[in-house]
């Protein structure tokens, strides 16, 4: 992004804005998701208020779905010559940022958008999104609008029963997003309302009756699986557990998603047995849950495969860039446990083949996420404490670290007390009190001596 000094639309004023020109996917994933947010090439004038897009050039690029746009907005009437001067560069730039072998023909034919909407449906058109989509997302959007705006409960209840049709499964997504998107940006007020008026949807329309129901039956599925964990989990525990819960296709997909792992060549040997000693009626009812449970993990398979290919195309990206660990570090909320699993692969290829400076880039990812994921120094001198074996150990070290001994340090352990009563054994409760009772003791101690 770069900075650019202009005038304000309405009032002329000048104005310092971020403008972004280039939404190349090759470099980074993330520039779609930028650009369908609204946020880019926004000004906002501190002398009168005025908020919206700034006119700019802007070339799109998607290797996937060998994808280039470019557009030029008319408000800047400039001839075809002066257009193609200012995107000429941009072009050059995604041309550059590709190895040859990916230099295909569709690099060499832009296609030019008119307006800066017919950019953002051509970038939707091509993900499946089609015109009719869009324009049902913006209903559901007014809607959404229209039941925030009435502040009276059975008012929006009037709204909800009449356009209830729009109400859809969508519409439950939309709103989830809106807020998750909330939170991030630190608007609980702004949540909270969101999450008031997805329960009023819920409880108030079939569908949202519906997804309750859903949703119950996923919570029973995951209980059922807690309470068969107690005494230990094995194959024969899940078939039961699965036979049981045949006729409820939300409990089957749950527990599927939840223990792929076990779901093996071994468990449905098992299953194969049991289907062989059954009667008629039983055998077909078996068979029928044998092909359910074959479908619903095939299709967790294609998305653990999915979200596989994307961490690997993440890393790939992050070993491109010219400072691995600045990289990595601007990535970190993405790296999830698939990211880790690509990553522990590609060291033992890089290992296997001996290829020295794709090892080091990999072992410079490593180290961010080691660090990144190391518990916080407070955690790990509890952890230190509980395996000491006596008081005066516990007193010992406690005295050594008494820097770390301070008020916070005092209230996480009564948290932890607290969260431990229910969920730990009852010595790791009694060692946490003990442990209490002496950092509030150096605590003290500390305070006298200063």
């Amino acid at each position: 992004m770069a900075k650019i000094q202009t005038q304000c639309p309405r009032c002329k004023a000048p104005v310092v804005a971020e403008i972004e020109q280039l939404f190349d996917l090759n470099v980074n994933p993330q520039a779609k998701q930028r650009l369908l947010s609204g946020q880019v090439n926004v000004i906002h004038c501190p002398a009168c208020g005025y908020e919206g897009m700034l006119g700019t050039p802007i070339v799109y690029h998607d290797p996937e779905k060998e994808l280039l746009l470019t557009f030029v907005p008319s408000e800047l009437g400039l001839p075809a010559n002066e257009q193609e001067k200012l995107i000429g560069p941009l072009l050059n730039q995604v041309m550059n940022k590709l190895p040859p072998e990916k230099r295909k023909a569709y690099l060499l034919r832009p296609q030019t958008m008119f307006t800066f909407q017919t950019l953002i449906e051509r970038v939707l058109e091509a993900d499946g999104i089609t015109r009719q989509m869009i324009d049902e997302q913006q209903k559901r959007l007014n809607l959404l609008q229209r039941i925030l705006s009435t502040p009276q409960a059975e008012s929006r209840l009037e709204i909800i029963k009449q356009e209830e049709a729009l109400i859809d499964a969508s519409m439950f997504s939309l709103l989830t997003r809106l807020i998750e998107s909330a939170l991030a940006q630190g608007d609980e007020r702004g949540a909270r309302v969101l999450a008031a008026i997805q329960k009023e949807l819920l409880d108030n329309t079939t569908i949202g009756q519906e997804i309750k129901n859903q949703s119950e039956e996923a919570q029973q599925a995951v209980q059922m699986l807690q309470e068969a964990a107690k005494e230990g989990f094995t194959r024969q525990k899940l078939l039961d557990l699965v036979i049981q819960t045949a006729e409820s296709d939300v409990k089957l997909s749950t527990i599927v998603s939840m223990t792929r792992n076990g779901m093996d060549y071994t468990f449905f040997q098992m299953l194969a047995e049991r289907i062989e000693q059954a009667s008629d009626e039983e055998k077909t009812r078996l068979e029928n849950l044998r092909q359910k449970l074959l479908d619903f993990t095939r299709k967790v398979d294609e998305q653990i495969q999915l979200q596989l290919e994307d961490s690997r195309k993440l890393l790939n990206q992050i070993l491109a860039a010219e400072n691995v660990e600045t990289a990595t570090q601007e990535h970190l909320g993405e790296l999830d446990a698939y990211f880790v699993e690509v990553l522990q692969q590609e060291l033992n290829a890089a290992r296997s083949n001996g290829d020295l400076d794709r090892i080091a880039k990999l072992q410079q990812v490593n180290g961010v996420l080691e660090q990144a994921s190391a518990p916080p120094p407070e955690l790990a001198l509890i952890e230190q404490l509980l395996e000491a074996p006596s008081y005066d150990e516990r007193m010992k070290l406690l005295q050594e670290k008494s820097e770390m001994v301070t008020p916070e340090f005092v209230q996480m352990l009564s948290a932890l007390i607290a969260q431990s009563e229910e969920q730990q054994p009852p010595e790791v409760v009694t060692a946490l009190k003990e442990i209490y009772r002496i950092a509030l003791r150096v605590s003290m101690m500390s305070a006298l001596n200063q």
